[in-house]
């Protein structure tokens, strides 16, 4: 079910987004944790934000969601369209990130055909995996979980939830600049 068969106005879909981005930003956490479980056998807190959320995993699925919309059931041409969205995505926020702090949350110089340790071909392959994943399998379920719920509650828990969220997010934002600023 895509946003034009629901009939939603232009503020429920950015509702929908801005859900979309936490709830996508939490399961990139989790998956950043489990992957440096796995690699360093002990929790390594990841991401830049002191909380639970890595927004780049949100933007790109956002992103990913918005530009993939007319394309059903075309899972190859979902799969070119996450790898390069999902690389391109990756190697201007490790960009930006150096610049602004002077730091680097990640380094593939030693993958094959890595671009200045930013992105590479193992990652970019595996990028485009995971948007055929979260296009065909996982969104539709998230999708459908999310108006379920809003056909549950009486008030529009999820427009509150998202501004809760926007704040605490601000609020972790600025203090997480702030530690690496300072």
């Amino acid at each position: 079910m895509n946003d034009l068969q629901l009939g939603k106005t232009t503020k429920d879909k950015i509702i929908d987004y801005i859900t979309y981005f936490f709830i996508y930003s939490f399961l990139g956490w989790i998956i950043e944790t489990i992957y440096a479980l796995l690699i360093h056998g002990h929790f390594v807190k990841r991401g830049f934000l002191y909380g639970p959320i890595c927004p780049i995993y949100g933007f790109g699925a956002a992103i990913l969601i918005m530009c993939t919309q007319k394309l059903y059931k075309k899972p190859f041409q979902k799969f070119l369209i996450s790898t390069i969205a999902f690389t391109v995505f990756e190697y201007l926020v490790s960009w930006i990130l150096e610049v602004v702090f002077n730091l680097r949350w990640w380094d593939y110089s030693n993958d094959f055909l890595n671009i200045q340790g930013r992105v590479s071909l193992l990652y970019s392959i595996f990028w485009g995996l995971i948007g055929v994943f979260l296009l065909e399998k996982l969104h539709p379920f998230v999708q459908n979980l999310i108006q379920k719920l809003k056909l549950k509650s009486r008030y529009n828990l999820q427009f509150i939830c998202c501004i809760i969220f926007i704040g605490a997010i601000i609020v972790d934002f600025v203090m997480s600049s702030i530690r690496y600023l300072v």
